[in-house]
């Protein structure tokens, strides 16, 4: 892990602090500071204090959370610019789950207390951190039903597509741009390495995709949809 100073999470246009006037974002830019992580390398633990607000600069990220006989869920999976960590720290308490860099990843980690004395001055920007959480919570609940409610395969149809979703598909416009190990593709899909694996199988058996190492290409999106909705 290294330190240095960027602006990045701060000026780019995909970011909910795009739009703060130089003023603001010289306040941000003066308090916060950003850290390179390696692959797998863990940013931050579950029992950890936040001292800001981290958001994704670059790279790839999975949140976890580690249940019984230390099996881990993946509940979430973050890209730039999106924030991690976010709800221990409005919430004022320890981080209830852990972070995982996925690839060579860049974060932002802007000063607390420099963050509410800007939200405490500009309802414009509250607003849309709340509009980001309000929205994170929806999805967030969405799967939680249907990760407890669908079968295996409607739960690994709808995993691949989110990953899609979340991180798009190479130039062949095929293959997920995001390259995950068969436990954590089952812990995302909550269930057994085993499962995940046999259901991979399948799926390539049945040509809806197809299996390259870690690389995963959507051969037919269409009929994955369809057994995702019903799963």
């Amino acid at each position: 892990m290294t330190g240095f100073i960027c602006n990045h999470c701060i000026n780019n246009a995909n970011s909910i602090f795009f739009s703060l006037g130089q003023e603001e974002k010289m306040i941000l830019s003066q308090k916060h500071k950003c850290l390179k992580f390696s692959k797998n390398q863990i940013i931050y633990r579950e029992g950890e204090k936040p001292d800001g607000l981290i958001c994704l600069s670059a790279g790839k990220v999975k949140i976890y959370k580690e249940g019984i006989g230390g099996r881990e869920q993946i509940v979430r999976m973050a890209r730039p610019v999106g924030f991690i960590g976010y709800r221990a720290l409005f919430a004022e308490e320890n981080y209830m789950a852990t972070s995982v860099a996925l690839e060579d990843s860049t974060i932002c980690i802007i000063n607390r207390d420099v963050l509410f004395q800007v939200l405490s001055t500009n309802s414009e920007l509250s607003l849309k951190i709340i509009r980001s959480f309000a929205t994170e919570l929806g999805f967030s609940n969405s799967r939680t039903v249907n990760l407890t409610q669908k079968h295996i395969r409607g739960r690994l149809a709808e995993s691949l597509i989110f990953l899609k979703d979340t991180y798009g598909l190479e130039t062949d416009n095929e293959t997920i741009k995001v390259y995950l190990s068969r436990e954590d593709i089952a812990n995302l899909s909550n269930m057994t390495t085993s499962n995940a694996i046999r259901t991979l199988s399948n799926f390539a058996t049945e040509n809806v995709i197809a299996i390259d190492g870690r690389k995963i290409r959507i051969r037919d999106l269409a009929r994955l949809e369809r057994i995702s909705e019903h799963g």
